[in-house]
């Protein structure tokens, strides 16, 4: 049994000026055009700084960074991260890496993860960066609501078995009812529950996100019925989220063996960190898969303001194949 809360994580200043332990060889970031990203990629210290332009973020060619950047037409997460990564020094795995998680697209985030397991890092610094406010409060909308596929993430496909007896789907449930929504009827027959950001970002956005996922509630299997179908873990800590999943799973299995066990964090970035931190650790090549719902476009501009600014430090475990 892994304690991930033992996991390493701090708080770094928002106004001020960083600490010298806040310099990196490698600083990895997603490109949003919005104060959010934008000045911690600016007061992050490290040799070698690199946005990533993810295509589904549809800019244009002005609103391109002035600094460093890579951008690519790829067919899906894997030969996007796998192109870049292509570009990096040949000693990239061996590097003091950050990874700003705060703009990534969650696929690419968690594929970005599987890929550093197979290239032998066990440590990189993660950070991320809390909102102030969603723009729209709950009416704030995330992407173009076109969903292309819902699918495994690439290297998180898990060995299935053909017996669906006692499936289970764990939703990392935020904003996004629609996605909650088209998840859950992705798995039909499967048990579901939903793992909840609380406490949330901020005091208003626990109200908020409930209001969402009230919407989801009938693809979910309807009201709760005696058996607790919600789960709780902080909207900004993947380490407690991390904990949390190996706990619902180990009750579900006491109560009957999991035939097959989806996850899908469509939550905070710092929830979508747990998840594949869980699942990295402790079901890689089993009956288990990261599942996301793919979608068309994202938008970037739906947060104003920064509140918090988190340092974790992510201990990835050892690929079994070195």
């Amino acid at each position: 049994m892994i304690d991930y809360s033992i996991f390493f994580k701090q708080k770094l200043a928002v106004d001020e000026n960083w600490g010298k332990d806040e310099h990196w060889d490698l600083f990895i970031s997603a490109f949003v055009p919005n104060d959010r990203v934008r000045s911690v990629f600016s007061k992050a210290a490290a040799t070698k700084k690199v946005w990533l332009i993810f295509p589904e973020y549809s800019f244009s060619r002005d609103q391109l960074p002035k600094e460093e950047f890579f951008s690519a037409v790829a067919e899906d997460e894997s030969e996007f991260i796998g192109s870049f990564w292509d570009t990096l020094p040949s000693n990239a795995s061996q590097l003091r890496i950050c990874i700003d998680i705060t703009g990534f697209i969650r696929p690419y985030l968690i594929y970005l993860l599987w890929f550093l397991v197979e290239k032998g890092v066990t440590q990189f610094e993660a950070l991320y960066s809390e909102p102030d406010r969603y723009r729209d409060s709950e009416q704030t909308t995330f992407s173009s609501d076109i969903i292309r596929e819902i699918r495994q993430v690439s290297g998180c496909e898990g060995n299935h078995t053909t017996d669906d007896s006692n499936d289970l789907l764990i939703i990392g449930a935020g904003y996004e009812d629609h996605l909650i929504s088209h998840v859950a009827e992705s798995k039909v027959k499967a048990n579901k529950v939903q793992l909840l950001g609380f406490p949330s970002l901020r005091a208003d956005m626990y109200q908020e996100s409930v209001l969402r996922i009230h919407k989801a509630e009938e693809s979910m299997g309807g009201k709760e019925t005696g058996e607790a179908k919600s789960y709780f873990a902080p909207a900004n800590d993947p380490f407690i989220t991390a904990n949390v999943l190996a706990d619902v799973v180990r009750e579900q299995e006491r109560r009957r063996p999991i035939s097959n066990l989806y996850l899908s964090p469509l939550s905070t970035h710092a929830h979508v960190l747990g998840f594949a931190l869980y699942f990295l650790t402790e079901k890689l090549g089993s009956s288990c898969s990261l599942i996301f719902p793919f979608e068309e476009k994202y938008h970037y501009t739906t947060s104003v303001g920064i509140s918090r600014i988190w340092k974790y430090v992510v201990e990835l475990p050892l690929r079994k194949n070195p």
